[in-house]
């Protein structure tokens, strides 16, 4: 028995993108991926996820057009990793506004500090999703940066294509 029904064919754009994105993992790993976690052993490893679960999340993000299958060279060996296609870097507005909706509506952890979004074009913070609150452009992947204040690391996003 399925668990969920399957939406894909629906006249409702938010039933198929449900269908698509509604499964929290996936959006963990798109985040993952948009910082240029792409390896299957870094996502494992990051996002605690077992493999099995890991593997039929990435076979259907491939099949759905969220990521894309590219080689990288791992001490001479080539290996496949996973990098966002323009549908999953499109996700980045929705990503972003999930991450201040959680900062803002759910207790951070002891001694945990929000998370800080820099639009690196502008070099300000912003406080919106979509448009940089500081200069109003709009936001892509290959222009932001999550900077951590707890201990002051960043990481750069990256755009479709792309595995660090």
């Amino acid at each position: 028995m399925a668990l969920r029904s399957d939406w894909s064919g629906e006249a409702c754009p938010i039933r198929r993108a449900v269908d698509v994105v509604g499964d929290p993992w996936v959006l963990l790993i798109v985040g993952e991926v948009l910082h240029g976690n792409g390896r299957f052993e870094q996502l494992r490893g990051t996002l605690g996820i077992s493999e099995a679960v890991l593997s039929r999340r990435l076979k259907m993000m491939v099949e759905t057009g969220l990521l894309t299958k590219v080689d990288y060279d791992d001490a001479g060996r080539v290996r496949q990793g996973y990098a966002a296609t323009e549908a999953a870097s499109d996700l980045l507005p929705i990503v972003q506004q999930l991450a201040l909706w959680g900062e803002k509506h759910t207790g951070a952890p002891t001694g945990g500090t929000p998370i800080v979004m820099v639009h690196r074009s502008c070099g300000q913070e912003t406080t919106r999703a979509e448009v940089c609150s500081a200069c109003g452009e709009k936001l892509v992947a290959e222009q932001m940066r999550w900077i951590n204040p707890s201990d002051n690391t960043g990481r750069d996003l990256v755009g479709p294509g792309v595995l660090v």
